[in-house]
């Protein structure tokens, strides 16, 4: 018999350590939780090869378009004195001695040739032109929001993905919400855009097309989730303000006898009485 509960030990069953109940409760939340998140499942995946199947030297490349900044070279094969040095301005047009306006933005170098060629023959007979891009204008892409190092970054060749934007912005922080982000990109008259994207199917090996190229200038923006919206607003509306605490109480001592209560407050001084 007990002489605090008046039953026998047979009858209260085997006692469970106060700390390992924790733990098990502890246990259960996390698996719970973990049940609740996108699990990422690579059995399905192809085996990634020794090395690459197709390098950049044996895989074609969509044709370089000039942009704003490119430096150019136009050259006159019977005409070598009128060669010069143009450079695109920021309203996408050259300006050269035959041809005071000209847009280049979005041509490639062939093709502004030919346009080019149209215009010289007026001056000209036969005139045989050519443009050489001398320097390339790096391509520029912004990335903001959830991401550990939010800014600018500067990329001299193709545009980066997607992917490899974050990447470069650090990764997406855990309050952001990854299925939700978009893209701000300038459509045309430069009217702003949002495009939205799939980077959670990226992230948890759904979908490699999800992985779009971006467009010079795109600002890449991670928002972020439901549940840190409500924690900032919280933050800034109610606990900078009002202080609130919260308690509860629980039992450290034997069953059914005398134990000792602990009143834990969160903002406030905790108590212990017996």
């Amino acid at each position: 018999m007990d002489a605090r509960s008046g039953r026998s030990v047979a009858q209260r069953g085997p006692r469970i350590p106060r700390g390992q109940c924790y733990t098990a409760r502890s246990l259960a939340l996390l698996s719970t939780a973990a049940a609740l998140v996108a699990c990422t499942n690579t059995s399905n995946l192809p085996p990634a090869p020794p090395v690459p199947v197709e390098s950049v030297s044996t895989s074609p490349l969509l044709p370089y378009r000039l942009q704003v900044g490119d430096v150019l070279e136009v050259k006159l094969l019977l005409n070598p004195e009128l060669n010069e040095e143009v450079v695109v301005r920021p309203d996408g047009r050259i300006s050269t001695t035959v041809i005071p306006d000209e847009l280049a933005v979005g041509r490639t170098p062939g093709e502004l040739s030919s346009i080019l060629r149209n215009g010289y023959s007026k001056e000209l007979r036969n005139p045989r032109v050519s443009v050489v891009v001398k320097s390339f204008a790096p391509t520029r892409i912004y990335v903001g929001g959830e991401v550990n190092s939010p800014g600018e970054f500067i990329n001299v060749g193709p545009a980066l993905t997607l992917s490899q934007a974050i990447v470069r912005a650090g990764g997406t922080r855990l309050s952001s919400d990854d299925a939700s982000i978009f893209i701000i990109r300038r459509g045309p008259n430069d009217t702003p855009q949002f495009l939205s994207t799939r980077y959670g199917d990226l992230k948890h090996a759904g979908d490699p097309s999800a992985d779009i190229r971006l467009a010079p200038y795109d600002v890449v923006y991670a928002p972020k989730s439901g549940i840190a919206e409500v924690y900032a607003w919280y933050n800034q509306y109610i606990e900078q303000f009002a202080h609130p605490s919260f308690g509860f109480n629980y039992v450290v001592g034997g069953g059914g006898g005398t134990g000792t209560i602990v009143n834990n407050q969160t903002g406030g001084t905790g108590t212990i009485s017996r």
